[in-house]
């Protein structure tokens, strides 16, 4: 018996040794083990709005009933012009979240399609960035709370500030509509103060104007059945999300810091294109996938899935010198580019200060992890930059 006891507590502590060494590892790697699923994850009741152009009509789309009694429609049709207010539906808090639809706002034409924001802004207001959601609303909404950006009914508090989000809300959770349609009514809170969102888009939302959802929580097929859809239509030319998602830009230069999902390859410094016509060009191809050409032309690029500036991976895994990211960054008239794209253990940044990175693990909505996943974020204030934490706070890079 004493024999067993000895081989027990070896096993154990041999045990607690691996198991420190591997959470030590996945800390190092930035690398963490997803646990739980929480089954409000793919409630399918209550989903919407999903909204839909007709002519000169558009059709808002929601989910009622449930997987026991059966699923229907609820649908309201108004003129593209029309002001729709309306609620959206976040199950893991059982909460209903007030939406307008505002079919005559400024970015809005009267056919419906939405006008591209402009690439250049210059006011030294400040600028809060954060990327990467992955579909977490409440990470988002917790977030930009804790940094008074909004309030508590999500009320626009940033005054005229800057809100970057860097691309990649979307795929792979289950809160993509939530995240969606909270990033859209924060946009026009925002105008109506004198701010500005930037919603800059990173290759997961370029995947899904292409109808690529590999990526995607698979809460969105059934969505698309019960709406008698295929899931690529959620976001084609017909949809309102579709529309306005396919309006924005890949790149912007903000009060001197150029914003870009992946980054910028430094074949671009020889490259004579301007801010203007590279997000023009990839703007064009947002519904074309990419695939390499025997006979490249200089567009190939800007459209790479490896080196297009969605994709581009280059500051943290090819091997560039100070000089190069340089060159790049004044081709284009920025002090420093700010991307996502990449996992980070923390937001830092390299090269001198050039290149900030602010792409770490979110939290999920519907599922915890080990490591634990806390967000951060991206201040810049009167020249200096912050990297914010999820409790409010602001470490000086």
């Amino acid at each position: 018996m004493k024999l067993i006891w000895i081989y027990l507590k070896h096993f154990c502590i041999t045990s607690l040794l691996l198991l420190a060494l591997a959470l030590g590892l996945a800390v190092f790697f930035s690398i963490d083990i997803d646990y739980g699923d929480d089954r409000r994850a793919y409630k399918v009741g209550g989903e919407g709005p999903q909204v839909f152009f007709s002519g000169d009509q558009m059709q808002l789309n929601f989910i009622r009933g449930d997987g026991e009694s059966g699923f229907y429609l609820e649908q309201q049709n108004l003129p593209v012009t029309a002001t729709a207010k309306t609620q959206v539906y976040f199950p893991l808090e059982d909460d209903h979240v007030a939406l307008t639809i505002n079919g005559s706002s400024p970015d809005r034409r009267p056919d419906g399609s939405f006008i591209s924001p402009p690439v250049r802004y210059q006011d030294n207001e400040p600028i809060l960035a954060i990327s990467d959601i992955e579909s977490a609303y409440k990470t988002l909404r917790d977030f930009l709370q804790a940094h008074q950006v909004i309030d508590q009914e999500l009320n626009w508090t940033f005054g005229k500030g800057h809100l970057v989000l860097l691309g990649d809300m979307t795929d792979r959770g289950p809160s993509t509509t939530q995240v969606l349609w909270l990033i859209y009514q924060l946009e026009q809170a925002a105008r109506a103060e004198g701010g500005t969102v930037h919603y800059i888009l990173g290759n997961h939302e370029i995947k899904n104007l292409q109808g690529n959802f590999q990526a995607a929580d698979k809460k969105y097929q059934f969505v698309a059945t019960v709406l008698g859809k295929q899931q690529a239509d959620l976001y084609d030319d017909n949809s309102l999300l579709g529309r306005w998602l396919a309006s924005k830009n890949t790149a912007e230069l903000i009060n001197g810091q150029l914003f870009v999902h992946g980054g910028l390859h430094p074949k671009l410094a020889t490259l004579n294109y301007s801010l203007e016509e590279l997000n023009t060009i990839v703007r064009a191809h947002y519904r074309t996938a990419y695939y390499p050409k025997k006979n490249a032309e200089a567009n190939d690029l800007l459209l790479s899935t490896r080196d297009g500036p969605s994709w581009y991976r280059g500051y943290f895994e090819a091997d560039l010198t100070q000089d190069e990211v340089e060159k790049t960054l004044a081709r284009f008239g920025a002090s420093a580019v700010v991307v996502g794209h990449t996992p980070q253990r923390r937001v830092h940044s390299l090269f001198a200060g050039k290149v900030v990175a602010i792409n770490v693990r979110q939290p999920r909505d519907y599922r915890g992890s080990i490591p634990p996943r806390s967000s951060e974020g991206l201040l810049i204030r009167d020249g200096q930059y912050f990297r914010l934490l999820d409790d409010g706070s602001a470490d000086p890079l």
